[in-house]
């Protein structure tokens, strides 16, 4: 029993790997297929870094002008007629601005043109006179156009998707190094330019259409985006273009270099980096910016009401604009643009434009790497096997241990790559699959331990004591595995005149005795921290020992078998007073005791297995309690068994040759413990004894005889008697037929 135990737990140990291995497997399709809801850790832990690193800010050539509360309340409420933007877009250009670019979309004609308002006038009844000055003077939209035409400006456009729209023209081509990566990119149907008028006279243009992540938050923007298949800058790509009179921006695919789409699928066409005039911007396979913000910088911005009202000088105009990229947008209440990033909640979208320009002209960029993916997926599965294959092994705590090491190591490694080299590594799949190993692991084994407690409580419930099965479920390892020699202590007992008692009972009566008397001797044995082998109709064979070290086996056993007699002196008196239970008088039992090497383990077929034990000591074990019927004593025990319990209550009662066994054996009656050898009584029948047996070895018939004489009136209390009329039988015997000189003593017992 305790072999296949053994292998159980070993086999389960290694089958524990295979349900770690399914989870591992699991999330690294997981990671192959993507799954958003888990992506979406990664990018929040991306603006974490962001927010605990933000970019530190540094002058660049990029101011943002502000139509902002302020502006609104001197100027008047927005839109605000074109000439008050050609007159703003000519005071930026006049003060040496390298590039104008509006985050603005112009799209309806000024409704304050003097034409317009003829028109309107018209329908009143206004006079003709009045009404053909109106139409004389400028048009707003023609006096915009014309201020833009005088200057760099990029106008920007809205891209959507209702429906289809007019197709934009860039007014810059975009020239390809590799294939069109238009399937690649962020892609859309329909436009909002700007009028015609405008459109044509500015020297770039470029889209504004911020769109965020799943939940909201704009972490990277796209530089180009597909229109029906044509290629289209953003408004910050085509504002720095513009500002550098660059002719034309290249996009750089994966084929262009060798390199196969990761993210796309093999074969797809995916965007390497961007170069317009003398900067090449690493991007995204969509061609996006991975956006590295700062916290807000107020240098950059000035408010449009200071330009416009005269309250910036033209000497303080050119310190602010004379060679930088200006932005236009709207931040007053109302007319704001705003959007969600890692830094802040409520964003501007022209300051979104204006960081991105500056990054692209500082060169500080947020990367992540194209080895990226693969080194995640590396880490997934080298480090989630692992744990896999330690973790059967390790525990429960050192693998948590082992995870907890290797889950920090993971995160101070992105944690310190981001602040080092702005890599964005992202830890979630591997920690993932680390933390779901260990749980299906930690879960699985302690489903199978459960199975074990529940088969060791099944196998040895009914053959250990409590204490023993406790020991063996908190530790299975100490079941050894296999056959094992180990020092033993085997006992036997069996009702005398067993087959006289069941003749005198039915087949129910005889379960009922036995019931009855097994049960209590069963409870005596386990509360000694014996096993019990089987039973053997009325006969118990146990042992100590085996399965798990018991150092106190000798006295266990001796202390029992006194136990068991006790016990049963008790339950004569008690169980003839009462008619429930069947129950001969005067029951008796004789219990043999002995001491040795067993080789103990599984024993039977592979059909069915018994935990038990062979060898010549449980062979002597079973003789020795045969000779409690010849002598009459209820214990009796081998010599090696006696010289370990010392201490107890014991006397040599002969020695004998069993059936079976070549060697000689001196048995010993155990007639009490501890106690009881150190009373007067026993002392005085304990000399008394040894006399009788030294005589009678001696072959010193006669004083054999007179001691044993001598002894009567004490051998009764100490159940000897029988034992010595036995001896003095033997004596008058070897009176009439002497045994001779080489005589050894030895009775040979011919029975069992």
């Amino acid at each position: 029993m305790a072999n296949w135990a053994g292998r159980y737990f070993k086999n389960s140990k290694s089958g524990l790997v295979l349900p770690e291995l399914a989870a591992l497997a699991a999330v690294a399709l997981l990671q192959l297929v993507g799954v958003p809801q888990l992506e979406r850790l990664g990018l929040l832990l991306f603006d974490s870094y962001q927010r605990a690193a933000p970019r530190p800010y540094e002058e660049a050539p990029v101011r943002i002008v502000d139509i902002d509360d302020e502006s609104i309340r001197r100027l008047g409420q927005w839109p605000w007629p074109r000439t008050d933007i050609a007159d703003l877009t000519k005071r930026i250009a006049d003060a040496g601005a390298a590039s104008i670019a509006y985050d603005i979309v112009f799209s309806e004609p000024d409704r304050t043109s003097p034409g317009r308002i003829a028109t309107h006038l018209q329908r009143t009844g206004s006079d003709a006179t009045a009404l053909a000055a109106l139409r004389a003077l400028p048009d707003n939209d023609a006096t915009l156009a014309a201020a833009i035409a005088n200057a760099p400006v990029t106008l920007g456009f809205f891209l959507g998707q209702d429906g289809d729209g007019p197709k934009v023209e860039p007014k810059a081509g975009l020239a390809m190094a590799g294939s069109s990566p238009a399937s690649a990119v962020q892609r859309f149907t329909s436009a909002i330019e700007p009028l015609p008028a405008l459109r044509d006279a500015g020297a770039g243009a470029g889209f504004v259409s911020l769109i965020g992540d799943r939940d909201g938050i704009v972490r990277k923007i796209p530089l180009i985006a597909a229109q029906q298949e044509q290629l289209l800058p953003a408004l910050s790509l085509d504002a720095l273009r513009t500002a550098q009179e660059a002719g034309s921006v290249i996009v750089k695919s994966t084929d262009a270099s060798g390199e196969l789409g990761s993210e796309l699928g093999a074969g797809a066409t995916e965007v390497v980096s961007i170069k317009v005039g003398q900067f090449t911007v690493p991007t995204t396979p969509a061609g996006e910016l991975w956006m590295y913000f700062t916290q807000p910088h107020p240098a950059r911005t000035i408010p449009a009401w200071k330009i416009l009202t005269g309250a910036l000088s033209p000497t303080e105009l050119r310190t602010a604009f004379d060679g930088r990229i200006v932005l236009i947008g709207t931040g007053a209440a109302g007319l704001r643009d705003l959007v969600a990033t890692p830094l802040q909640d409520r964003e501007l979208g022209v300051m979104v434009h204006t960081q991105a320009i500056e990054q692209m002209i500082l060169g500080r960029y947020l990367v992540r790497p194209d080895w990226a993916i693969g080194l995640e997926r590396s880490l997934l599965l080298v480090l989630g096997l692992v744990l896999a294959l330690l973790l059967p092994r390790l525990g429960a705590m050192r693998g948590a241990v082992l995870g907890v090491v290797a889950i920090g190591g993971m995160m101070i490694g992105s944690w310190g790559a981001f602040l080092r080299y702005h890599y964005l590594l992202d830890p979630t799949y591997p920690v993932i699959a680390l933390l779901l190993v260990y749980i299906v692991g930690t879960g699985v084994t302690f489903y199978r331990e459960e199975r074990q407690r529940a088969y060791i409580h099944r196998a040895f419930d009914r053959y250990l004591s409590p204490t023993l099965v406790k020991r063996i479920v908190d530790d299975p390892g100490q079941l050894e595995l296999g056959g094992e020699v180990r020092e033993m202590t085997v006992l036997f007992c069996d009702i005398r005149r067993f087959s006289s008692i069941s003749e005198t009972m039915g087949p129910q009566e005889i379960i009922r005795f036995l019931i009855a008397f097994l049960t209590p001797m069963c409870d005596i044995l386990l509360a000694r921290q014996a096993t019990i082998d089987k039973f053997i109709g009325d006969a118990i064979l146990a042992f100590w020992n085996a399965p798990l070290d018991d150092p106190d086996q000798h006295a266990n056993a001796a202390r029992g078998a006194l136990e068991m007699v006790a016990k049963l002196e008790a339950m004569n008196q008690v169980m003839a007073m009462q008619t429930a239970t069947p129950w001969p008088p005067a029951v008796q039992i004789g219990i043999g005791l002995n001491a040795g090497p067993c080789c103990v383990g599984n024993m039977g077929s592979a059909q069915r297995l018994s935990y038990s034990l062979i060898g010549d000591t449980v062979n002597l074990a079973s003789r020795l309690e045969g000779l409690t019927k010849y002598y009459q004593v209820p214990i009796i025990i081998g010599a090696a068994l006696q010289r370990d319990i010392t201490a107890f209550a014991t006397v040599p009662i002969d020695r004998v040759r069993v059936v079976g066994r070549g060697a000689a054996e001196e048995i010993y009656a155990l007639l009490g413990d501890e106690e009881v050898a150190i009373s007067p009584a026993f002392r005085r029948i304990e000399r008394m004894h040894a006399e009788i047996m030294a005589a009678y070895w001696a072959q010193q018939w006669a004083e054999a005889l007179a001691l044993i004489n001598a002894a009567a009136p004490h051998a009764a209390g100490f159940s000897l008697a029988h034992q010595h009329q036995i001896i003095a039988e033997r004596i008058t015997d070897f009176q009439r037929n002497p045994p001779g000189n080489d005589w050894d003593g030895v009775f040979n017992a011919n029975e069992k």
